[in-house]
Formats: C-alpha cells, structure tokens, sequence
C-alpha cells in the first residue's frame, strides 16, 4: 500500500518540527511541500518521514527533517538572497532552500552525488534556481560569491576560512564544528565587519571532505 505522502509531510511537520520550536512559517511551508520520498533511496523510501538521518550511498547520509529545518530557519532568510548549499548530497536541503532564497548554489564534492541532486531537482521541480556543482565545498563556490547564506551539512574540525571569506556583511554561516562523530552547530552571523557565533544545538553529520575539511 503507497503511503499517503502529503499526511505524512503534515505529521512530520506538526510532530518533529512545530513541537521542537520549528515556527518560521516560510520554513515550515517548504518542510511540507517538498517531497522527501523523492529524495530517499527507493529501499529506504518507506522511512522518508522518520525522525533520523537515511543513507543515500557512498557513505553519506540525508539528515533528519528537524535538522534541514532548524539549519533553514537559523538562516532568517527573505526569500531574496544567494545561498550556498555545502554538502548538497541528493539535493534535498537545495530543494528546501530554493523555496526560502532567490538562488542556490548547491556544491557537492562526490560526482556520482552531485549527479543524483541534479536529477532528483530536475524531476521534482526545484531545479529552477538552483545550480548544482561539483567540487570541494570547504573552499566555497567563489563564482557566486558573496552570499547571504551557508550552510554546511558534514561536520568541520573547525570553520574553513574561504567561507567565513565569501559570506556577504550582513551574512549567517551555520556548520557543524567538532570531532568526527559529534559536533556543536553553530551559527555564525556577519555585520559591520563584526564575528559573532552561538550554538543553536548539539549535533552529528558525517565528516566534512576536502582541503578545509577532514582529511
């Protein structure tokens, strides 16, 4: 029997998201109209709207719905700016924030992944404003650059410099920093030249790839 899609976007909604102090409404909207179950392994499909990361191959990982989420909304995005998406995977987060921002440029350092985001975009919809590239994401995208938001979905030993570098002012970093299996996600909020960071939650990605990342 095929689940009812929308009724389980709605109860993820509701149960994981608004009860876990989720309430940016332009965040919760776009958490229920993307369709996760597009984004998911076909084996792991059923599982779409559980509360927990789902493998996507080549040991990487979707993160959870409360994750995107609480990331998405520590952005405070307009609707207006350039993102970069780190760690795009199979485009899930970059379909959520091309509801929230005016571009995306996801950047996945895996082809085989970058591909698959692509495609996943491209059949669901989403695709309209969001670029995805291959590539190292600890070194940013600075074709794009400079943008209003980042985000980072695998966790860094700390922040890589060429993102600090290519955050717009005003501008919000949020990453993962830490060890290999747990990190604090941090929220990094440019203005006036200014630094500033809080920790919005304790968390575990997979590790960050690349020259900034884990080696």
């Amino acid at each position: 029997m095929i689940p009812d899609w929308h009724a389980e976007r709605e109860r993820m909604v509701e149960r994981q998201l608004r009860r876990r102090g989720i309430h940016n409404p332009s965040v919760l909207n776009a958490m229920a109209i993307v369709p996760r179950e597009e984004f998911v392994p076909r084996e792991y499909r059923i599982s779409s709207y559980q509360d927990e990361p789902l493998p996507i191959g080549y040991g990487q990982s979707i993160s959870q719905p409360y994750m995107i989420a609480l990331m998405a909304e520590s952005l405070e995005l307009a609707g207006t700016e350039t993102v970069l998406d780190v760690g795009g995977g199979c485009g899930y987060h970059a379909a959520v924030l091309s509801l929230l921002a005016a571009r995306v440029i996801s950047i996945e350092i895996i082809p085989g992944l970058a591909k698959l985001a692509e495609q996943n975009l491209t059949r669901t919809g989403f695709g309209s404003n969001v670029t995805v590239v291959c590539g190292d994401g600890s070194e940013g995208w600075p074709a794009a650059a400079p943008y209003t938001g980042i985000s980072v979905a695998a966790g860094a030993p700390e922040v890589p410099e060429p993102l600090l570098a290519q955050l717009a002012d005003p501008g919000r970093l949020v990453i993962p920093v830490g060890g290999r299996l747990d990190q604090e996600l941090l929220v990094i909020t440019k203005s006036e030249g200014r630094m500033r960071e809080h920790v919005a939650t304790y968390c575990r990605f997979v590790p960050l790839r690349g020259g900034g990342g884990w080696q």
